[in-house]
C-alpha cells in the first residue's frame, strides 16, 4: 500500500484539482480538511447504512433533508431500479446455505486514499477479531506489525491508485496479535460525488490455497485422466466432458456440451446409457461398472460406465457425473477365461453323459447334441459301419469305398433343408479329394469357410451342400474321430447366419471333444463285439427248436438285456417225457457275460440229461444242486441260479411243479374249463389268474432247504406262465406289483398264445432293471382228440399176469393194432410178473395209442427195476433184457410212493420186430 499523504496519490490517480485549499481542516485530525472529513463521514454513513446499529453511534448533525419525490434521487433525478432488483412486494429468495462462500469467506473493507478505514465489514470482524468501532477512522497500518510489510502495503495503495487494482498475499495481525496470512485484492472505487475509495477484499490465504489446490486437482483429473469423464445437468445434457471421453465417443468436446447422450451417440448405443442416467438421476443410487459395447461411431470394444448423482451443500440436485473406462482388453480376457471355463464344463458334462454308454449310436447322438447350440448351429457324427455294428476296425486306409453312416445329428431348427442335410442313418458317399476323404485319409482336421470350400465337403453335386447353402452355412469344421490311431469317423459342425465363423480355438476344442468321443466309441465297438459273441453263445445254448408235445401248446420269448448290460444267464426249455408228458423249465444264472452264458448252457444240459431219466421234479433239482461245484463259473465262484421245473401229464391232467428260489409260476384257468379242448393255434379265451403258492426252495448252489413238489389237477385249456425276474421286477416296486401286472395281462382274451406273448412283453415295466427276460407260456389240454387210452388195476396175484395179457390182446384188437399184440403181450407179461413177484399192492396197467403205443406198468414198490445179464443156466432175469431188445424205448420213473415202468412200440412197424442182430 502507498504511504498516507495530502491527497497527492488521489490527484495522480484521477487527475483531480487540489481540494484542500477550499476546505477547512477537521479539528484534531492533522492534514485533513473539514470538507474532506465531512465527506468521509458522509461516505461512511452511506456505506454503513443498513448495517448493524450500535447504541454508541450517533448521527452527526447536518442540514435537514429537503422533500424529495418518491421516484427521484436527492439531486432530483428519477431513480431507476438496479438490474435484477425484484419488484416491490416480490419475495426475495433466501441465500443458499453451504455454498462456496461458506468455505472461502471474503471480508470487505473500504479505505480512503490515505489508507484510513472507512468501513469494516462483519466478515472482516470475524476473520481478524477487530470490531469496526475500533478500526473505522484509523489507518490500516495498525493491523500490520512488521515495518517491512507496512511499506509493502503503502506501495500496494499507490499502485492501486495508479492502475486501479492490486493483488497479493500479506499478513495481518488479529486482535490477539497473531499474524494471519491473507490474500488481498484492492480495487479503486469512486462514489457518486467522484470521491475515490479503496475496496479491500480479504480472504484467508490458507483456505484459498486449499481451494485452489482442489481445483487444480479437479482440473488435472478432468483433463489428464485416462478415464472418460462427463458432467450432465438435471436435463441430462452435457455441461462438461474431457478429451478422453470425446475421443472414446468419436465426437469433439464442443459437440457434447448442451446435448444429451441420445443426441450425441447413435440411437442403439444411447438408449441403454440414457436409461441408466435417468435411473441414477431419479433414485440417487449410483450405477457402478456396467459393461456395454462401444458405440459404432467410436473405436470398437467394450466400456465400463459408472454414474452418480451430484448435489450441492444445500442438497439441491445439480445433475449427474459419469466415468467411462475402456475395458476391452479386460472384457476380452474375462470372456476368454469364461469361454474356456464353459468349454471345460462342456467337456466334463459330455464325458459324464457318455461315460456309462456302450452303444455307438447313442454316443454319436450325445456328441452331436452336445455341440448344438453352444458351439455350432448344425452338427453331424459320421461313423464307420464297422464301429456301428461292432466289427473289427479296417487294417487298410480309407478310400471312397469306405462305408460311412450318419448316426448322430442335431440342429437349431427343423425343416426340409435340415432333413436333407442331417438325415439320421443316411449312408455317406464321398470322393477321395473331398474334405471327408482328406480327413479320413490323413486324420488332420480342417476348417472350411465360404461357399466354395463347403461345396467340396463330400462330392460334387451333393444335395446336402445345396441344403447347407440354403440354410446360410458359412463355416464348417471337419474333425476326425480317432481310436487306436485309426480314424473311425467324422465330427462335422457348421455355423450359419450372422454367427461368427469358426477360429483356431474352436477347432482345437472340437478336436479335444472328438478325441474323448473316439475313445468311448471304440469302447462301445469292443463291447458290441463281445456282446454279439455272448449273444451268439447264449442263443446257441438255448433251444433251437421247441417241440410241441401232445397236450401242450407252447409259446416263448427271449429278450436280451439292453445295450448297456451284458447278456445274462436266463434260459428256458421244453423237454418231452415218456407217456406224452412234458417238462417245462425256466431258469436264471446270476451274473452277466460270456461266463454266465456258458454256465447257463452247462446247467441246461444237466437238467435235460436228468429229465431224460424221468426223475421226479424235486429229485431232479436236488441232483442239479449236487452238481453245483462242477457247474460253477470258476473254482473261486460258486454257482448261484434259480429254476422252476414243471411236469404236465395230459392223460391225468396232472401238473407237478417245484422251484429253487425262482419267482413263482402264474396259472390262468379259463372260466369254461370243462369245455372242449381248443385247437392248437386257436384263441385264448382268458380266465382267472393266480400265483401258484409253492415252497420257495433255495437257489441252486445255496442248499440248506429241501426241494418240494406240488401236484395239482388242471382244467382243460389252463395257461401256465413261467418267466424270469427281468420281466416283473423293477427298481422301485415290489415283486407282487409285477406279478399282478402279468396276471392282469394274461387274464385277457387273445387271438393266439403268440399274441399273448407279445402283449406281455409290450407291458413290461419301463423302470425295470435292464436284465434278460425269458418267458414261456404253455396251454395245457388233454392232447389230441380221439387218442385211445385204456387202463386197469390188477391185484398182486399170479393170475394178474394172464389177465393182463388178455386185456392187452383184446384192447389192441379193438384199436386195430393187432400186429403189435404178440410183442405187447410178451413185454406186459414180463413186467407184470416182476411186479407180482416183488410188490404186495395192486398193479396198474395203462395203454395209450398215439404216434407210439405206450404201455405203463405201475406198482407201489419205489425201487426201480434193475436190468442184469442172466447166465445160460439161469431160469429168470431176462425180462428187462427182452424189454430193452423189443421195445423202441423204455424206462422207469417214480410216481407217488411207487414207480412206473414203461415202454413204447411203434405202430408203423407191421412186423413189430425190434430184436438186435
Amino acid at each position: 500500500m502507498s504511504t498516507t499523504g495530502n491527497g497527492g496519490g488521489e490527484r495522480r490517480a484521477r487527475r483531480l484539482p487540489r481540494r484542500g485549499s477550499q476546505r477547512t481542516a477537521t479539528p484534531g485530525v492533522p492534514g485533513r480538511t473539514a470538507g474532506a472529513a465531512a465527506g468521509s463521514a458522509a461516505a461512511r454513513a452511506r456505506l454503513r447504512r443498513g448495517g448493524r446499529a450500535r447504541p454508541a453511534e450517533q448521527t452527526r448533525p447536518g442540514p435537514q433533508p429537503r422533500d424529495i419525490p418518491p421516484n427521484a434521487s436527492p439531486r432530483g433525478r428519477p431513480i431507476l431500479p438496479f438490474p435484477g432488483t425484484p419488484a416491490a412486494g416480490a419475495k426475495v429468495a433466501e441465500p443458499a446455505r453451504g455454498s462456496l462462500f461458506d468455505v472461502v469467506k471474503v471480508a470487505i473493507a473500504i479505505l480512503d486514499t490515505s489508507g484510513r478505514v472507512v468501513l469494516w465489514s462483519p466478515a472482516a470482524e470475524d476473520m481478524l477479531g477487530w470490531p469496526s468501532e475500533l478500526l473505522v477512522g484509523r489507518r490500516i497500518d495498525q493491523l500490520i506489525g512488521d515495518p517491512e510489510l507496512i511499506g509493502q502495503a503503502r506501495l500496494a495503495i499507490e499502485e492501486t491508485l495508479r492502475i486501479g487494482s492490486w493483488h497479493g498475499i500479506t499478513r495481518l495481525s488479529d486482535r490477539d496479535g497473531v499474524n494471519v496470512p491473507v490474500e488481498v485484492r484492492i480495487s479503486l472505487l469512486v462514489d457518486g460525488d467522484g470521491t475515490p475509495f479503496l475496496q479491500v477484499a480479504l480472504a484467508d490465504a490458507r483456505t484459498v490455497a486449499a481451494v485452489e489446490r482442489d481445483l487444480a486437482v479437479r482440473d488435472a483429473l478432468f483433463e489428464q485422466s485416462p478415464l472418460g469423464i462427463a458432467v450432465l445437468d438435471t436435463e441430462l445434457r452435457y455441461t462438461a466432458v474431457n478429451s478422453t471421453l470425446a475421443e472414446m465417443n468419436g465426437v469433439p468436446m464442443e459437440d457434447h456440451v448442451g446435448r444429451t447422450t441420445g443426441e450425441t451417440l447413435p440411437e442403439r448405443a444411447a438408449d441403454e446409457i440414457t436409461a441408466i442416467q435417468r435411473q441414477v438421476l431419479a433414485t440417487g443410487e449410483p450405477v457402478i461398472d456396467v459393461t456395454l459395447a462401444a458405440p459404432v461411431t467410436a473405436r470398437s470394444g467394450f466400456r465400463s460406465i459408472s454414474y452418480s448423482r451430484m448435489t450441492d451443500r444445500a442438497g439441491r440436485v445439480l445433475g449427474i457425473s459419469g466415468t467411462v473406462m475402456d475395458v476391452t482388453e479386460r472384457y476380452r480376457a474375462v470372456s476368454k477365461v469364461e469361454h474356456a471355463r464353459r468349454r471345460l464344463s462342456l467337456l466334463n458334462e459330455f464325458g459324464s453323459r457318455i461315460g456309462d454308454l456302450l452303444d455307438a449310436s447313442r454316443i454319436a447322438q450325445e456328441l452331436a447334441g452336445a455341440v448344438v447350440p453352444r458351439l455350432a448351429d448344425y452338427s453331424a457324427v459320421i461313423l464307420l459301419q464297422a464301429v456301428a455294428h461292432g466289427d473289427d476296425l479296417p487294417r487298410h486306409g480309407h478310400d471312397r469305398r469306405t462305408s460311412l453312416l450318419q448316426l448322430g445329428t442335431a440342429s437349431v431348427q427343423d425343416g426340409p433343408e435340415v432333413e436333407v442335410m442331417l438325415r439320421r442313418g443316411a449312408r455317406i458317399t464321398f470322393t477321395e479329394e473331398s474334405a471327408f476323404g482328406r480327413v479320413l485319409r490323413t486324420g488332420i482336421p480342417e476348417l472350411l469357410s465360404g461357399k466354395e470350400e463347403s461345396e467340396d465337403l463330400s462330392y460334387p453335386g451333393d444335395p446336402k451342400a445345396q441344403a447347407a447353402h440354403e440354410l446360410g452355412v458359412h463355416s464348417r469344421l471337419v474333425v476326425p474321430l480317432r481310436a487306436r490311431g485309426i480314424v473311425i469317423g467324422l465330427l462335422v459342425v457348421s455355423r450359419a447366419g450372422y454367427r461368427e465363423g469358426f477360429d483356431r480355438d474352436d477347432l482345437a476344442f472340437a478336436v479335444e471333444l472328438a478325441d474323448r468321443a473316439g475313445s468311448s466309441l471304440d469302447n462301445a465297438r469292443l463291447y458290441a463285439r463281445e456282446r454279439t459273441a455272448a449273444l451268439t453263445l447264449q442263443r446257441t445254448l438255448l433251444p433251437q427248436q421247441v417241440p410241441q408235445p401232445t397236450g401242450v401248446e407252447v409259446a416263448y420269448r427271449y429278450v436280451p438285456g439292453s445295450s448297456g448290460t451284458e447278456v445274462g444267464g436266463d434260459w428256458f426249455d421244453v423237454i418231452p417225457l415218456p407217456g406224452d408228458r412234458t417238462a417245462l423249465v425256466v431258469g436264471d444264472v446270476m451274473g452277466h457275460g460270456l461266463r454266465a452264458a456258458a454256465t447257463m448252457g452247462r446247467l441246461r444240459t444237466a437238467v435235460r440229461v436228468l429229465a431224460a431219466l424221468d426223475l421226479p421234479p424235486e429229485i431232479l433239482l436236488r441232483h442239479v444242486h449236487e452238481l453245483a461245484d462242477d457247474l460253477a463259473q470258476g473254482p473261486d465262484e460258486a454257482l448261484l441260479a434259480t429254476c422252476v421245473y414243471a411236469v404236465f401229464d395230459p392223460v391225468r391232467r396232472r401238473l407237478t411243479v417245484t422251484k429253487a428260489g425262482h419267482i413263482p409260476p402264474v396259472l390262468v384257468v379259463p372260466k369254461d374249463g370243462d369245455g372242449p379242448a381248443p385247437a392248437a393255434g386257436g384263441p385264448l379265451p382268458g380266465g382267472v389268474g393266480q400265483v401258484l403258492d409253492l415252497p420257495s426252495g433255495a437257489p441252486l448252489g445255496v442248499g440248506g432247504v429241501p426241494f418240494e413238489s406240488v401236484e395239482l389237477d388242471v382244467a382243460e385249456g389252463t395257461l401256465l406262465a413261467l418267466c424270469t425276474d427281468g420281466l416283473v421286477e423293477s427298481r422301485d416296486k415290489d415283486l407282487d406289483v409285477g406279478l399282478g401286472r402279468l396276471i392282469s395281462v394274461l387274464e385277457q382274451p387273445y387271438a393266439s398264445i403268440e399274441q399273448a406273448c407279445e402283449a406281455v412283453l409290450d407291458t413290461m415295466e419301463q423302470g425295470r432293471e435292464p436284465d434278460d427276460v425269458a418267458l414261456l407260456l404253455a396251454r395245457l389240454s388233454h392232447g389230441e382228440a380221439g387218442t385211445p387210452t385204456a387202463g386197469w388195476t390188477l391185484p398182486a396175484e399170479p393170475t394178474a399176469v394172464s389177465r393182463a395179457r388178455r386185456l392187452v390182446r383184446g384192447t389192441l384188437a379193438e384199436w386195430g393194432a393187432g400186429h403189435l399184440t404178440d410183442t405187447a403181450e410178451l413185454l406186459v407179461s414180463e413186467l407184470v410178473t416182476n411186479s407180482v413177484r416183488y410188490a404186495s399192492a395192486p398193479i396198474g396197467v395203462r395203454l395209450t395209442l398215439g404216434e407210439m403205443l405206450l404201455v405203463e406198468i405201475s406198482d407201489p414198490l419205489p425201487d426201480p427195476p434193475r436190468e442184469r445179464h442172466a447166465a445160460e443156466a439161469d431160469e429168470g432175469g431176462r425180462g428187462l433184457e427182452l424189454v430193452r431188445r423189443l421195445a423202441l424205448r423204455w424206462g422207469a420213473r417214480a410216481e407217488g410212493m411207487g414207480k412206473v415202468v414203461w415202454f413204447e412200440l411203434s405202430p408203423d412197424d407191421p412186423e413189430g420186430d425190434y430184436s438186435e442182430e
